[in-house]
């Protein structure tokens, strides 16, 4: 299928160029294992690679993406917790320092949160996007209370809180708690402007998203 083939043009690509100027880098982390600092939980949106946001080398960040860079609360309930287990192992196996919350502009999960169109639709038409993104409905309800649900101003708010409530609930896991109790961890925010490219930065004294 040439969708495919096209991954194999940029792998070839990848193999002639890249490759050989971070064949160092590989090989060392081939012998070594992966020891990122940073762990970068960010939406799956095919616009936002925090890879190439942050302009980052193999090695140098831990990545989860999924629909609009949720981290639901701590839970010991039976179940897949794929975000969960990512956290815990970054946490606590690669004792990463820091753990950073990537929101997006254009975010359609956020969107989806915030004017309810994925409510009452089963799995397949939007019916596991809808119960994920439900972890955003206090937030889209406060957002649309004050903004409404249509235009960028209420969408922007709605992606900014997102984050926040992904924090919030990375703080409601007890090991993650503890470190940043202790300093050895620090959470942060951020939000990528996909018009512009711009990144604002949370500041968690203030609760207030500024330029970076």
């Amino acid at each position: 299928m040439p969708e495919f083939s096209r991954l194999v043009e940029g792998y070839r690509r990848f193999r002639t160029t890249i490759y050989p100027a971070q064949r160092e880098r590989f090989d060392q982390l081939a012998l070594t294992g992966q020891k990122p600092e940073l762990m970068v939980i960010a939406c799956s949106d095919s616009r936002v690679d925090p890879a190439q946001v942050f302009d980052v080398n193999p090695g140098q960040i831990f990545v989860v993406r999924n629909v609009a860079a949720l981290v639901p609360p701590y839970e010991t309930t039976p179940g897949l917790h794929g975000v969960s287990a990512a956290v815990e192992f970054a946490v606590q196996v690669l004792g990463v320092k820091q753990i950073v919350v990537l929101g997006h502009g254009r975010c359609g999960g956020c969107r989806a949160a915030l004017t309810g169109s994925l409510d009452g639709n089963a799995p397949g038409e939007g019916g596991f996007v809808a119960n994920w993104i439900s972890l955003l409905r206090p937030a889209g309800r406060a957002v649309g209370d004050a903004l409404g649900t249509e235009g960028r101003e209420a969408e922007q708010a709605m992606e900014q809180a997102a984050v926040k409530i992904s924090i919030d609930n990375l703080r409601s896991f007890p090991f993650v708690a503890e470190k940043e109790a202790a300093g050895s961890l620090v959470l942060r925010g951020a939000h990528f402007a996909i018009a512009d490219g711009e990144l604002a930065v949370l500041d968690n004294a203030s609760g207030i998203f500024a330029p970076a």
